[in-house]
């Protein structure tokens, strides 16, 4: 077989998959019996001189590295799917490392992938610090972040503060004078600055009676739900989550409590996610492609790879998804909310 022997015809004879291949030439974990059928697999064949010596050849491992917040999260999933549309097909297989939510260990996950002596980094950051832009500038090795922005770094992200404006312009028209914004820190400067304050400047211009006040609340669905109180006593019309896992928080908080949804408050979120579709009502949302985002920063780091021209136009869409989470106030018909849900609790 010789010079044309690949990873897939080695797989094939050893009865195991592509990727149990790749890691046993990574040094990754498999098992002994599964080792021993690779290792057979490749003396057989003559492929693993022929791998590395290519390796040695090119200079290049045909590894990426990619940092992610988290994985329990729907985003990440439909991120991941998109880079894997473009690497994959390009021969490249990616190293997974998590930061959760931790700005120093992703920083520390950066710098350990620069050592394993991988061909470039993809990054979903927490958020850019002084270090990132450092690390980006100081090292051979090419770096793209996503999800958040800045220009001195290669970076693409959705934007945020016009999704914001999105939904406040849309509840503008709907009648709403009184909203309470669930979010996230201001370490996370997409979610929670740039979607902030890109609602409160629609929701509030030229509006001096209109009021937005503010609950802190993680990321996660049970973080959102244990803030249920104190966003009640605030007693907004509507309540809008920085994300949909925050609106389904909050959303679930108000139904264990018989609080009807948009009848006595409307929730709005952030992301899309299937399941929101499903949940009753059905959730008002914009939608982001984060598919897309993952295919466009895969692509953008395989550009800077091969010193290709990065494509312009790194736009990425925006859709309003108007469901039943939301009250009309402006309509003739509807009575006006009550002040107070403390009596509903």
């Amino acid at each position: 077989m010789g010079a044309k022997v690949t990873i897939k015809d080695v797989a094939e004879l050893a009865g195991v998959s592509k990727s149990t291949v790749s890691r046993y030439l990574n040094h990754g974990y498999i098992s002994l019996e599964k080792q021993k059928r690779v290792r057979e697999a490749i003396e057989k064949t003559g492929f693993k001189s022929n791998f590395f010596a290519k390796r040695l050849k090119t200079q290049e491992s045909k590894l990426i590295g990619i940092v992610l917040p988290r994985m329990d999260s729907v985003t990440v999933g439909k991120l991941l799917s998109g880079i894997n549309r473009i690497f994959d097909p390009a021969g490249y297989q990616g190293i997974l490392l998590v930061s959760h939510l931790s700005i120093e260990k992703e920083l520390e996950n950066i710098q350990n992938l620069q050592q394993q002596g991988v061909d470039g980094i993809l990054v979903d950051s927490v958020g850019l610090t002084d270090k990132h832009i450092e690390i980006a500038k100081s090292t051979p090795v090419p770096i793209v972040y996503t999800g958040q922005w800045n220009e001195a770094v290669p970076s693409i992200k959705i934007d945020d503060w016009a999704a914001g404006r999105m939904v406040g312009a849309y509840l503008r028209q709907m009648g709403h004078r009184h909203a309470v914004f669930a979010g996230v820190t201001p370490t996370d400067k997409a979610v929670g600055i740039e979607r902030k304050q890109g609602f409160i400047e629609a929701f509030c211009e030229e509006r001096p009676e209109a009021r937005v006040d503010f609950v802190e609340t993680g990321f996660d669905f049970l973080s959102a739900y244990n803030k249920g109180a104190a966003i009640l006593e605030l007693a907004p019309t509507v309540v809008v989550g920085a994300t949909d896992n925050i609106s389904l928080g909050v959303l679930r908080y108000l139904h264990e409590r018989g609080i009807r949804v948009p009848e006595q408050i409307s929730v709005v979120g952030f992301g899309g996610y299937d399941v929101g579709a499903v949940v009753y009502p059905a959730l008002t949302t914009v939608a982001f492609d984060y598919e897309l985002l993952g295919m466009k920063a895969a692509q953008y780091l395989l550009d800077l790879l091969a010193h290709r021209d990065v494509e312009e136009n790194m736009t990425l869409p925006l859709f309003f998804v108007e469901r039943e989470s939301v009250r009309n106030l402006t309509a003739k018909y509807e009575t006006k909310a009550p002040a107070s849900y403390l009596e509903l609790t």
